[in-house]
Protein backbone atom coordinates (compact mmCIF):
# COMPACT_ATOMS: atom_id res chain seq x y z
CA UNK A 1 0.00 0.00 0.00
CA UNK A 2 0.90 3.67 0.07
CA UNK A 3 2.15 3.36 3.66
CA UNK A 4 4.65 0.67 2.61
CA UNK A 5 5.91 2.78 -0.31
CA UNK A 6 6.33 5.85 1.90
CA UNK A 7 8.06 3.82 4.60
CA UNK A 8 10.46 2.27 2.07
CA UNK A 9 11.20 5.70 0.58
CA UNK A 10 11.99 7.13 4.02
CA UNK A 11 14.25 4.17 4.79
CA UNK A 12 16.07 4.62 1.48
CA UNK A 13 16.56 8.38 2.01
CA UNK A 14 17.87 7.87 5.55
CA UNK A 15 20.23 5.17 4.30
CA UNK A 16 21.58 7.46 1.57
CA UNK A 17 22.17 10.26 4.07
CA UNK A 18 23.79 7.89 6.53
CA UNK A 19 26.07 6.48 3.83
CA UNK A 20 27.29 9.95 2.85
CA UNK A 21 28.01 10.92 6.45
CA UNK A 22 29.60 7.54 7.14
CA UNK A 23 31.90 7.87 4.12
CA UNK A 24 32.86 11.45 4.89
CA UNK A 25 33.74 11.00 8.55
CA UNK A 26 35.09 7.45 8.79
CA UNK A 27 36.42 6.09 5.48
CA UNK A 28 40.17 6.32 4.95
CA UNK A 29 41.74 3.76 2.63
CA UNK A 30 44.92 2.20 4.08
CA UNK A 31 46.57 2.08 0.61
CA UNK A 32 48.51 -1.06 1.46
CA UNK A 33 48.66 -4.41 -0.30
CA UNK A 34 46.30 -6.95 1.28
CA UNK A 35 44.57 -4.38 3.51
CA UNK A 36 42.70 -2.43 0.84
CA UNK A 37 40.44 -5.35 -0.11
CA UNK A 38 39.53 -6.20 3.49
CA UNK A 39 38.92 -2.56 4.39
CA UNK A 40 36.84 -1.79 1.31
CA UNK A 41 34.71 -4.95 1.57
CA UNK A 42 34.18 -4.33 5.28
CA UNK A 43 32.74 -0.88 4.55
CA UNK A 44 30.64 -2.33 1.75
CA UNK A 45 29.33 -5.45 3.46
CA UNK A 46 29.23 -4.97 7.24
CA UNK A 47 26.87 -1.93 7.27
CA UNK A 48 24.65 -3.71 4.72
CA UNK A 49 24.52 -6.80 6.97
CA UNK A 50 23.71 -4.68 10.04
CA UNK A 51 20.94 -2.86 8.15
CA UNK A 52 19.53 -6.22 7.02
CA UNK A 53 19.43 -7.52 10.60
CA UNK A 54 17.84 -4.28 11.83
CA UNK A 55 15.26 -4.52 9.04
CA UNK A 56 14.27 -8.00 10.19
CA UNK A 57 14.28 -7.00 13.87
CA UNK A 58 12.05 -3.92 13.40
CA UNK A 59 9.38 -5.82 11.46
CA UNK A 60 6.56 -7.13 13.66
CA UNK A 61 5.89 -9.95 11.20
CA UNK A 62 9.33 -11.41 12.02
CA UNK A 63 8.40 -11.85 15.67
CA UNK A 64 4.99 -13.16 14.66
CA UNK A 65 6.76 -15.95 12.79
CA UNK A 66 9.09 -16.94 15.63
CA UNK A 67 7.07 -16.19 18.78
CA UNK A 68 5.05 -18.89 20.47
CA UNK A 69 5.86 -21.67 17.99
CA UNK A 70 6.63 -24.13 20.77
CA UNK A 71 3.34 -23.54 22.58
CA UNK A 72 1.69 -26.81 23.68
CA UNK A 73 -1.76 -25.35 22.96
CA UNK A 74 -2.30 -26.87 19.52
CA UNK A 75 -5.80 -27.92 18.58
CA UNK A 76 -7.41 -29.67 15.68
CA UNK A 77 -8.37 -26.25 14.30
CA UNK A 78 -4.74 -25.55 13.42
CA UNK A 79 -4.21 -25.09 9.63
CA UNK A 80 -2.72 -28.01 7.72
CA UNK A 81 1.05 -28.29 7.52
CA UNK A 82 1.07 -27.48 3.80
CA UNK A 83 -1.05 -24.36 4.25
CA UNK A 84 1.07 -23.33 7.23
CA UNK A 85 4.23 -23.67 5.13
CA UNK A 86 2.72 -21.58 2.33
CA UNK A 87 1.69 -18.83 4.74
CA UNK A 88 5.11 -18.90 6.39
CA UNK A 89 6.89 -18.62 3.03
CA UNK A 90 4.62 -15.76 1.95
CA UNK A 91 5.21 -13.79 5.15
CA UNK A 92 8.94 -14.57 5.11
CA UNK A 93 9.24 -13.27 1.53
CA UNK A 94 7.35 -10.12 2.48
CA UNK A 95 9.53 -9.53 5.54
CA UNK A 96 12.71 -10.17 3.56
CA UNK A 97 11.64 -7.74 0.85
CA UNK A 98 11.08 -5.00 3.42
CA UNK A 99 14.35 -5.81 5.21
CA UNK A 100 16.36 -5.62 1.95
CA UNK A 101 15.40 -1.99 1.23
CA UNK A 102 18.08 -0.43 3.42
CA UNK A 103 21.01 -2.79 2.64
CA UNK A 104 20.35 -2.72 -1.12
CA UNK A 105 20.16 1.09 -1.00
CA UNK A 106 23.44 1.14 0.92
CA UNK A 107 25.18 -1.12 -1.63
CA UNK A 108 23.80 0.78 -4.62
CA UNK A 109 24.73 4.23 -3.32
CA UNK A 110 28.14 3.01 -2.17
CA UNK A 111 28.91 1.48 -5.55
CA UNK A 112 27.76 4.61 -7.41
CA UNK A 113 29.96 6.70 -5.12
CA UNK A 114 32.86 4.40 -5.98
CA UNK A 115 35.25 5.21 -3.13
CA UNK A 116 34.97 1.86 -1.35
CA UNK A 117 35.29 -0.14 -4.59
CA UNK A 118 38.31 1.90 -5.72
CA UNK A 119 40.03 1.19 -2.42
CA UNK A 120 39.20 -2.52 -2.44
CA UNK A 121 40.10 -3.30 -6.06
CA UNK A 122 42.95 -0.89 -6.91
CA UNK A 123 45.76 -3.44 -6.48
CA UNK A 124 44.03 -5.93 -8.79
CA UNK A 125 43.94 -3.70 -11.88
CA UNK A 126 45.70 -5.24 -14.88
CA UNK A 127 49.26 -4.05 -15.48
CA UNK A 128 48.07 -2.96 -18.93
CA UNK A 129 46.53 0.15 -17.32
CA UNK A 130 49.60 0.83 -15.23
CA UNK A 131 52.08 1.73 -17.98
CA UNK A 132 55.06 1.56 -15.67
CA UNK A 133 58.42 -0.08 -15.97
CA UNK A 134 57.92 -3.50 -17.59
CA UNK A 135 60.85 -4.88 -15.58
CA UNK A 136 59.02 -4.48 -12.24
CA UNK A 137 57.65 -7.64 -10.67
CA UNK A 138 53.97 -8.43 -10.11
CA UNK A 139 54.28 -7.82 -6.37
CA UNK A 140 55.83 -4.40 -7.01
CA UNK A 141 53.02 -3.60 -9.43
CA UNK A 142 50.46 -4.49 -6.76
CA UNK A 143 52.27 -2.39 -4.17
CA UNK A 144 52.25 0.63 -6.47
CA UNK A 145 48.62 0.13 -7.48
CA UNK A 146 47.53 -0.31 -3.85
CA UNK A 147 48.79 3.23 -3.17
CA UNK A 148 46.76 4.79 -5.98
CA UNK A 149 43.65 5.63 -3.82
CA UNK A 150 45.96 7.89 -1.74
CA UNK A 151 47.12 10.66 -4.08
CA UNK A 152 49.77 11.87 -1.63
CA UNK A 153 51.58 8.52 -1.86
CA UNK A 154 51.81 8.49 -5.67
CA UNK A 155 54.93 9.99 -7.30
CA UNK A 156 54.30 12.78 -9.84
CA UNK A 157 55.38 10.68 -12.83
CA UNK A 158 52.59 8.20 -12.07
CA UNK A 159 49.79 10.74 -11.58
CA UNK A 160 48.41 10.19 -15.09
CA UNK A 161 48.41 6.40 -14.64
CA UNK A 162 46.72 6.87 -11.27
CA UNK A 163 43.97 9.02 -12.81
CA UNK A 164 43.32 6.39 -15.48
CA UNK A 165 43.14 3.55 -12.95
CA UNK A 166 40.82 5.53 -10.64
CA UNK A 167 38.52 6.39 -13.58
CA UNK A 168 38.44 2.73 -14.64
CA UNK A 169 37.54 1.54 -11.16
CA UNK A 170 34.87 4.22 -10.71
CA UNK A 171 33.39 3.20 -14.05
CA UNK A 172 33.22 -0.45 -12.94
CA UNK A 173 31.77 0.48 -9.57
CA UNK A 174 29.10 2.80 -10.95
CA UNK A 175 28.05 0.32 -13.64
CA UNK A 176 27.71 -2.35 -10.93
CA UNK A 177 25.63 0.04 -8.81
CA UNK A 178 23.22 0.88 -11.63
CA UNK A 179 22.95 -2.80 -12.60
CA UNK A 180 22.05 -3.61 -9.00
CA UNK A 181 19.33 -0.94 -9.03
CA UNK A 182 17.99 -2.24 -12.36
CA UNK A 183 17.92 -5.86 -11.18
CA UNK A 184 16.13 -4.92 -7.95
CA UNK A 185 13.59 -2.73 -9.77
CA UNK A 186 12.78 -5.47 -12.29
CA UNK A 187 12.58 -8.11 -9.54
CA UNK A 188 10.21 -6.01 -7.43
CA UNK A 189 8.00 -5.24 -10.43
CA UNK A 190 7.80 -8.88 -11.51
CA UNK A 191 7.12 -9.98 -7.93
CA UNK A 192 4.15 -7.62 -7.69
CA UNK A 193 2.91 -8.78 -11.11
CA UNK A 194 3.09 -12.46 -10.12
CA UNK A 195 1.45 -11.78 -6.76
CA UNK A 196 -1.40 -9.96 -8.53
CA UNK A 197 -1.81 -12.72 -11.12
CA UNK A 198 -2.12 -15.44 -8.48
CA UNK A 199 -4.26 -13.38 -6.12
CA UNK A 200 -7.82 -14.75 -5.69
CA UNK A 201 -9.11 -11.18 -5.20
CA UNK A 202 -10.02 -8.58 -7.78
CA UNK A 203 -8.25 -5.21 -7.82
CA UNK A 204 -10.88 -3.35 -5.79
CA UNK A 205 -11.47 -6.30 -3.49
CA UNK A 206 -7.71 -6.44 -2.78
CA UNK A 207 -7.67 -2.71 -1.96
CA UNK A 208 -10.61 -3.24 0.40
CA UNK A 209 -8.80 -6.15 2.07
CA UNK A 210 -5.61 -4.14 2.64
CA UNK A 211 -7.65 -1.27 4.12
CA UNK A 212 -9.53 -3.69 6.35
CA UNK A 213 -6.36 -5.30 7.66
CA UNK A 214 -4.81 -1.89 8.34
CA UNK A 215 -7.91 -0.58 10.15
CA UNK A 216 -8.36 -3.81 12.09
CA UNK A 217 -4.77 -3.62 13.35
CA UNK A 218 -5.18 0.02 14.40
CA UNK A 219 -8.44 -0.68 16.24
CA UNK A 220 -7.02 -3.80 17.84
CA UNK A 221 -4.00 -1.86 19.11
CA UNK A 222 -6.27 0.82 20.58
CA UNK A 223 -8.50 -1.77 22.26
CA UNK A 224 -5.48 -3.73 23.49
CA UNK A 225 -4.01 -0.60 25.06
CA UNK A 226 -7.30 0.31 26.77
CA UNK A 227 -8.02 -3.27 27.87
CA UNK A 228 -4.56 -3.81 29.35
CA UNK A 229 -4.74 -0.41 31.08
CA UNK A 230 -8.13 -1.18 32.66
CA UNK A 231 -7.00 -4.67 33.64
CA UNK A 232 -3.77 -3.37 35.19
CA UNK A 233 -5.69 -0.63 36.99
CA UNK A 234 -7.66 -3.25 38.95
CA UNK A 235 -4.41 -4.71 40.30
CA UNK A 236 -2.88 -1.31 41.06
CA UNK A 237 -6.08 -0.26 42.87
CA UNK A 238 -5.94 -3.38 45.00
CA UNK A 239 -2.32 -2.74 45.97
CA UNK A 240 -2.53 1.02 46.72
CA UNK A 241 -6.23 1.31 47.58
CA UNK A 242 -7.08 3.79 44.81
CA UNK A 243 -6.87 4.07 41.03
CA UNK A 244 -4.58 6.60 39.33
CA UNK A 245 -6.46 9.76 38.42
CA UNK A 246 -9.18 9.23 41.02
CA UNK A 247 -10.69 12.34 42.58
CA UNK A 248 -11.65 12.69 46.26
CA UNK A 249 -9.48 9.81 47.48
CA UNK A 250 -10.67 9.20 51.04
CA UNK A 251 -8.15 6.52 52.04
CA UNK A 252 -5.04 4.80 50.75
CA UNK A 253 -3.77 1.33 51.43
CA UNK A 254 -0.39 0.80 53.12
CA UNK A 255 1.29 -2.29 51.60
CA UNK A 256 3.27 -4.48 53.96
CA UNK A 257 6.96 -5.28 53.61
CA UNK A 258 6.06 -8.84 52.55
CA UNK A 259 3.85 -7.49 49.76
CA UNK A 260 6.52 -5.11 48.50
CA UNK A 261 8.92 -8.03 48.34
CA UNK A 262 6.31 -10.16 46.56
CA UNK A 263 6.04 -7.71 43.64
CA UNK A 264 9.70 -6.64 43.47
CA UNK A 265 11.33 -9.81 42.18
CA UNK A 266 12.17 -10.86 38.65
CA UNK A 267 9.46 -12.61 36.66
CA UNK A 268 8.07 -12.69 33.15
CA UNK A 269 5.03 -14.95 32.87
CA UNK A 270 3.49 -17.49 35.21
CA UNK A 271 1.27 -20.22 33.78
CA UNK A 272 -1.94 -20.38 35.83
CA UNK A 273 -3.80 -23.02 33.82
CA UNK A 274 -3.83 -24.33 30.26
CA UNK A 275 -5.11 -21.07 28.80
CA UNK A 276 -4.18 -18.21 31.15
CA UNK A 277 -1.08 -16.49 32.46
CA UNK A 278 -0.23 -14.09 35.24
CA UNK A 279 1.53 -11.27 33.40
CA UNK A 280 3.55 -9.84 36.29
CA UNK A 281 4.30 -10.30 39.98
CA UNK A 282 1.74 -7.60 40.83
CA UNK A 283 -0.82 -9.48 38.73
CA UNK A 284 0.01 -12.71 40.53
CA UNK A 285 -0.25 -11.01 43.92
CA UNK A 286 -3.55 -9.28 43.09
CA UNK A 287 -5.26 -12.59 42.24
CA UNK A 288 -4.52 -13.91 45.72
CA UNK A 289 -6.18 -12.86 48.98
CA UNK A 290 -4.23 -10.12 50.68
CA UNK A 291 -3.59 -10.62 54.38
CA UNK A 292 -2.65 -7.09 55.37
CA UNK A 293 -5.42 -4.56 54.70
CA UNK A 294 -4.07 -1.55 56.53
CA UNK A 295 -5.56 1.73 55.27
CA UNK A 296 -4.82 5.37 56.01
CA UNK A 297 -7.39 8.15 55.84
CA UNK A 298 -6.55 11.16 53.66
CA UNK A 299 -7.66 14.77 53.89
CA UNK A 300 -8.17 15.35 50.16
CA UNK A 301 -11.98 15.52 50.56
CA UNK A 302 -11.89 18.38 52.98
Amino acid sequence: GKEVIVANAIIAILTIGGQQLFSFFTFSCPCHVGQNLIYGLAFLGVPALILLIVGFALNNQTWRLVTGKRSPLQHEGTPSRLLQCKLTCFVLCSVTGRALVAPVTWLAVTLINGSFYVCAMSEYVSAYYFGGNPNTTASEHRKILAAFPCSQLVPPELSRARDEVILLLRYQSQVAGWLLIAVVAVTVFLSYCLASCFSPLSFLHFRYWTNYVHNEQDLFDEAMDQHSRLYAMQHVRKFFGFAPGSENVEEIRIPSLREWQAISGLAFLKLVDEEHYDYSLLHDWALKDSVDRKYLKTDETR
